[in-house]
């Protein structure tokens, strides 16, 4: 029976939501839906500021009319009159009720109303004493009944758990959250704009792969039951972008979802959002160009200041960009000199005398020098990267798809740009020859067969596809969490997403087997 579902939940319910719920009834006693719909602001609060917080008490007079909705954030009770602050979205605001001043009716809904509820009233404007800005209520509705109180008004909520999981909480009670992820709203906005007026195609790729590939991670898995196929979560729509490109799209770019199967931290979330742009014709150099610009652009018009402030760090995103290559990075960074570089003797000692690093010291011995150099930069570089550097000249041998140099074909074309010490983009020149392509994945293949789970399966499809000819292109990716996270001086990914992974909440006590005996 339904009803068993309906009581466990109800069960948990607390005294105070149990007088909520006394509240909810006596409004319907009263013929006051207590979910109303069809009621409408005639304006926002930032409007009436604009208009009349300026103006004296005595200079602002008689006013036209207005109604205005909100959730209650403080209601203070006089008998016969109260004050209640609420928040309509863009600034809090304060409205009068008073007996024999509000009609009848919506006096009577205002004694049935809680810190929390979400009301409407009209009226004109008036200033208190204190020269508060205010709507003098001659109709007054409770809106939406709320029958689970907020946190405390003073303190809102300050578990930070409560405050990713409960995220509709969090925005109520926290306007400072709420801002910070409106101005992702801003930035994501600003970079499709960017591409727009340089006429860039904004395309959509699939999300279901039947070949994880575009990057190296491990993926999340999925079954399509109707073909009996598995299928991958996308970890990255690269190769369908450049299958476009192939295809006769000269410039495409994606803001995309897109999901790797490793763990979470302050700067990893499984499910992230990324933008990548091919453009025919085009070198890494060009997309350093272009990267500096869109970040330039990002700090001065959106955030207001080409200076940002990062915790105790102030980053200046309004120079230009430092450029280095990755070995002159790590001589200018350790101890090491560019003979060094390729004794891998030199590298294994300098690694091993780190405490922790992300592989095991045992396993030095095995890799090559190219793999040691970038271990080093890994470990001793990357977060003395503050203001923004291009880090340029990667090895081939980790760089799967990105396209040998000329001159020296154990580099590739490629960089990553690096602010506070994040990886924030990675670009290279499109590898476009197709036996080279194939040499590459055939090679990581060969990983995937020796363990490594991170390492894809050869697309052939996508061999396919460079056999046709594709021009010669350069591609970039962006991660706009961990860029919006720059912006806006937040410490964890989190912060700057709506609704990050967390562990499954138990509301029953049957659904843990926690306290079991």
């Amino acid at each position: 029976m339904k009803q068993k579902y309906i009581d466990q939940w109800e069960n948990l319910y607390s005294e105070q939501v149990g007088v909520r719920i006394d509240k909810r009834s006596k409004l319907q006693e009263q013929n006051s839906h207590p979910y109303k719909h069809g009621v409408k602001p005639s304006v926002k609060a930032d409007a009436l500021f604009e208009k009349y917080d300026h103006l004296a008490k005595e200079e602002i007079g008689q006013t036209d009319t207005y109604s205005v909705a909100g959730r209650a954030l403080l209601v203070r009770d006089f008998g016969k009159a109260a004050f209640i602050k609420i928040d309509d979205g863009s600034r809090k605001f304060q409205v009068y009720v008073k007996k024999n001043v509000t009609n009848e009716e919506g006096f009577a809904d205002y004694k049935l109303c809680d810190y929390g509820d979400i009301i409407w009233a009209k009226g004109d404007i008036f200033k208190t004493n204190k020269g508060e800005l205010t709507l003098n209520a001659l109709e007054f509705k409770v809106v939406t009944k709320s029958i689970r109180p907020l946190p405390e008004k003073f303190h809102g909520l300050t578990d930070q758990e409560s405050r990713y999981r409960m995220r509709y909480v969090d925005m109520i009670m926290n306007t400072e959250s709420r801002d910070k992820l409106k101005k992702r709203s801003e930035i994501v906005r600003y970079i499709r704009e960017f591409f727009y007026k340089d006429n860039w195609l904004e395309v959509e790729t699939p999300m279901m792969h039947s070949i994880a590939g575009g990057a190296t991670a491990k993926p999340f898995n999925t079954h399509h039951n109707a073909l009996d196929m598995e299928l991958f979560m996308r970890i990255a729509p690269e190769l369908h972008l450049k299958r476009l490109i192939v295809g006769g799209y000269d410039k495409v770019f994606e803001m995309n979802r897109c999901f790797r199967n490793e763990g979470l931290s302050l700067k990893h979330n499984p499910e992230f959002t990324s933008i990548e742009f091919y453009q025919a014709y085009a070198t890494y150099e060009d997309l350093m160009d272009l990267t500096e610009k869109l970040i330039h652009g990002l700090a001065k018009d959106v955030m207001g200041s080409s200076v940002i402030k990062w915790g105790d760090r102030q980053i200046d995103f309004g120079s230009k960009f430092e450029r280095l290559p990755m070995k002159d990075a790590v001589v200018k960074y350790t101890d090491l000199t560019l003979e060094d570089l390729t004794n891998k003797d030199k590298m294994i000692s300098l690694l091993k005398s780190k405490n922790e690093l992300e592989v095991k010291k045992d396993d030095l011995d095995k890799f090559s020098a190219a793999k040691l150099m970038v271990l080093c930069f890994e470990e001793f570089v990357e977060d003395k990267l503050i203001n923004p550097t291009f880090i340029t000249e990667y090895p081939t041998e980790v760089s799967p798809l990105s396209r040998r140099n000329d001159e020296n074909p154990d580099v590739v074309d490629r960089f990553e740009l690096f602010i506070n010490g994040w990886e924030i983009a990675n670009a290279f020149n499109e590898l476009n020859d197709p036996t080279d392509q194939l040499s590459r994945f055939a090679d990581q293949a060969m990983l995937k067969e020796g363990g490594d789970d991170e390492a894809c399966d050869p697309d052939y499809d996508y061999v396919r596809a460079l056999e046709y000819g594709m021009p010669p292109t350069a591609g970039e990716g962006i991660g706009i969490d961990r860029l919006v996270m720059l912006l806006t001086d937040s410490q964890t990914i989190k912060d700057v997403i709506l609704f990050p992974l967390l562990k499954k909440e138990t509301f029953f006590r049957s659904e843990s087997n926690e306290g079991e005996e």
